[in-house]
C-alpha cells in the first residue's frame, strides 16, 4: 500500500476503497500506511475473530517478503501480479543464509527439475536462471484460490498444478483522459521540460532498468530521428542503479533529444506525462508474465503503444510491424488492434519499423489510440476488475484446497521460543494458543 512506490501498491489502494462498499476489510502491511495495521497484528486478530477470507496481493518484489509466513499457514485468495516469484523469494532466503530452505523450496516447486540446479543460485549465478523456474507452484497449491491477470496464465497454472483453482481477475489501472485534459497536459508537461509543442513525443514510463529495453529503445530512437527529426524521447521514471540511461543517450549523441524526468511522485504527474506523449513504449524482457500497469494507463489515455508480443498476452489484438498485419488474425477479427507488438527475436529491426511508422503516420496513431481507449473500457476499467473480484471472492469462500505436502519450514508454527520460555517458567501452554498444525508439538 502507499506510501510504497509500486504499481501494486497503487492498485491495492484503489481496490480496497472500491471493495469496502461490500466487504468489511482490514488491511495489513509491513510498512506503516494510512488506514492499515501492522502484519504482526493479523494472527491475534484472526484468532480472536476469524476472518472469512484472507486476500494476498503478491508480486515478485521484496515489498512482499513479509507475506510468505502467512501464505501457507492462513490459506486464502492469492492474487499473483507476477507469475514468476523466484527473484524475490531466492533473494530473501539466500541473503539470510537459508540455503537449505531455498533448496527445499526449489525442489518442491519444480519436482521434475534436477535439484542440483538450485546450486547455481546458491553460488550466485542467478539472474536469468530465475526466469527459467518461476517458484510459484507451492503458493498455488496452498491457496484456496488464485487470481491472475492473464487468461493464458490461468490456463497454464491450472494445467501444471493438479487440483489448482486459478481464475482471471482483470487488472485495473488507468484514468480516461478527455481531449481537453490531454491538450492541457501537453502544454503543461512540455513547458515544464522545455520541449517543443510540435515535437513528436515518444514516452517510456516506470523504472529505467535494462529490462525495460532502454538501450534498445535508444538505438531505435536514434535511427527514427533520420526520418522524423522532430521526434523526442521522454524517459519518465527513476534511473536504475545498474544502468545509466543519461549516459546511454549521450553516447548515442541524443543528449538534446532525450529528457529524463526522474521518479514521478504522484499519480496525476504520471497521467499528465502519458497524456503529453504521442506514442507510449512499453517493453519488458525478460518478463515475469505480468500485465503492465503503465501500459494499461496508456491505453486508458487513448495512446498508441509499442509492446512485445508475449505469450501471456496472446489474446490482445496487435499489429506486427514487419507486415502491419494482425499478429493473431483470429483475435483481431473480433476487435481492432490496440497495440503494435514486436517479436523479441527480431527486436532491433521490428522496433525501428514500429517507431518510424508511428512517428510519421498520424492516422495510424489516431486509429490505434481510439481502439486502445475502447479496449481499456471494455476490459480493464475498475468496474470489470470489481466484477471479477466479487466473483472470485464468492468462489474462494466456498472452496477449500487440500493441504499440500510442504517443506517443514513453511508450516513451522514459529512458537519454539515462546514454548521454551513458558516451560522454563513452569507455565503450561494453553490449548487455545496451540497451532493445530504445528510441527513442533
Amino acid at each position: 500500500m502507499p506510501p510504497v512506490r509500486s504499481g501494486i501498491a497503487a492498485n491495492s489502494a484503489e481496490l480496497v476503497a472500491a471493495l469496502a462498499g461490500r466487504y468489511l476489510i482490514d488491511v495489513f502491511v509491513d510498512v506503516p500506511a494510512p488506514g492499515a495495521r501492522s502484519a504482526h497484528d493479523f494472527v491475534w486478530l484472526h484468532r480472536r475473530r476469524p476472518y472469512d477470507l484472507t486476500v494476498y496481493q503478491v508480486g515478485n518484489s521484496s515489498h512482499h517478503n513479509f507475506l510468505w509466513p502467512y501464505l501457507f499457514r492462513f490459506p486464502g485468495l492469492v492474487v499473483l501480479h507476477d507469475v514468476h516469484l523466484h527473484h524475490a523469494r531466492a533473494a530473501l532466503l539466500l541473503t539470510e543464509g537459508r540455503t537449505e530452505q531455498y533448496r527445499a523450496e526449489f525442489s518442491a516447486n519444480h519436482p521434475a527439475a534436477n535439484p542440483d540446479l538450485a546450486e547455481l543460485a546458491v553460488a550466485g549465478f542467478d539472474s536469468y536462471l530465475y526466469y527459467m523456474w518461476p517458484m510459484t507452484r507451492l503458493v498455488v497449491e496452498a491457496a484456496r484460490m488464485v487470481g491472475v491477470h492473464s487468461r493464458r496464465m490461468a490456463e497454464q497454472l491450472n494445467s501444471e498444478v493438479p487440483g489448482a483453482h486459478v481464475e482471471v481477475i482483470r487488472l485495473t489501472q488507468g484514468t480516461p483522459v478527455t481531449p481537453g485534459e490531454e491538450a492541457t497536459a501537453r502544454v503543461r508537461v512540455r513547458a515544464r521540460h522545455g520541449l517543443s509543442p510540435d515535437a513528436l513525443l515518444f514516452g517510456v514510463f516506470g523504472g529505467l532498468t535494462p529490462e525495460k529495453r532502454i538501450p534498445q529503445i535508444l538505438d531505435a530512437f536514434a535511427a527514427t530521428r533520420h526520418t522524423a527529426p522532430a521526434a523526442h524521447l521522454l524517459l519518465a521514471g527513476a534511473p536504475a542503479p545498474q544502468y545509466d540511461a543519461a549516459a546511454g543517450a549521450r553516447a548515442r549523441g541524443l543528449a538534446d533529444h532525450v529528457t529524463i524526468t526522474g521518479y514521478l511522485d504522484t499519480d496525476d504527474e504520471l497521467i499528465d506525462a502519458i497524456a503529453a506523449c504521442d506514442v507510449a513504449i512499453n517493453l519488458r524482457w525478460p518478463t515475469a508474465r505480468e500485465v503492465s500497469g503503465t501500459w494499461l494507463r496508456a491505453l486508458a489515455a487513448g495512446k498508441p503503444t509499442i509492446t512485445i508480443d508475449l505469450a501471456h498476452l496472446w489474446d490482445v489484438p496487435s499489429l506486427d510491424p514487419r507486415t502491419w498485419m494482425p499478429n493473431d488474425p483470429s483475435s483481431s477479427a473480433l476487435r481492432p488492434p490496440v497495440t503494435v507488438a514486436i517479436d523479441i527475436l527480431d527486436e532491433d529491426h521490428s522496433l525501428r519499423l514500429a517507431m518510424r511508422r508511428l512517428a510519421t503516420d498520424g492516422a495510424l496513431r489516431s486509429t490505434l489510440g481510439s481502439a486502445a481507449r475502447l479496449y481499456w473500457q471494455q476490459q480493464h476499467s475498475l468496474e470489470h476488475s470489481l466484477a471479477d473480484y466479487h466473483r472470485v471472492i464468492a468462489h474462494a469462500l466456498e472452496h477449500e484446497m487440500p493441504r499440500p505436502a510442504l517443506p517443514p519450514h513453511l508450516t513451522n508454527a514459529g512458537d519454539r521460543t515462546l514454548r521454551s520460555v513458558l516451560e522454563r517458567c513452569g507455565v503450561p501452554v494453553p490449548l487455545e494458543y496451540t497451532f493445530a498444525d504445528s510441527t513442533e508439538r
